[in-house]
């Protein structure tokens, strides 16, 4: 074999001098590369974590937000029910209290009847007794006054009114209006 020209020789080592740039060059872009790779895949790594650590909070956001919701759920439904128990209370009150204004409305309705009536029994009282065939009465107890229908023997004469101006000024204490149900 012969041995290389040292122009063969010089391309030889110029040629091993481009590739072991080219080999130092690789090599370098390699490092870079996996510099590069080893960065990316730590911010990767640091960004799921963040976006873990986003997800749980936003997780027990969502928990703590249901839980209140369902808190005030109960609680506005356990205020439904008092306000419909205090409705249907109501109701019955107002129910009774119809009743008790009918009742009044009645009364007062029949009150013209009644002052009419009380206004015929005093003057049929003030007329007092008939005579027996034109003869006066000699009935003591009717000379002095009485009758079994005088004013003194009432036991609340003051309590009766002929007219209404007079209801008008008296208190009605004492007296109760009821209903049985």
């Amino acid at each position: 074999m012969s041995s290389p020209s040292p122009v063969q020789i010089r391309e030889a080592n110029a040629h091993l001098a481009a590739l072991h740039r080219r080999v130092t060059d690789l090599e370098q872009r390699l490092e870079d590369a996996e510099k590069t790779v080893r960065e990316q895949a730590e911010s990767l790594i640091r960004k799921d974590e963040q976006l873990r650590a986003t997800a749980q909070e936003i997780t027990e956001a969502k928990d703590k937000e249901i839980f209140f919701l369902h808190e005030k759920l109960c609680q506005s439904e356990e205020s439904i029910h008092k306000l419909n128990q205090t409705i249907k209370e109501k109701d019955s009150l107002i129910g009774q209290l119809q009743h008790r204004c009918q009742l009044l409305d009645n009364i007062c309705k029949s009150r013209p009847l009644l002052d009419s009536m009380l206004a015929q029994m005093a003057e049929a009282e003030r007329m007092g007794p008939v005579s027996d065939l034109g003869k006066p009465t000699t009935n003591s107890s009717l000379m002095d006054g009485e009758s079994n229908c005088s004013p003194s023997r009432l036991s609340n004469h003051k309590d009766f009114s002929l007219s209404e101006d007079d209801s008008d000024d008296q208190e009605l204490d004492g007296v109760v209006f009821g209903t049985t149900v």
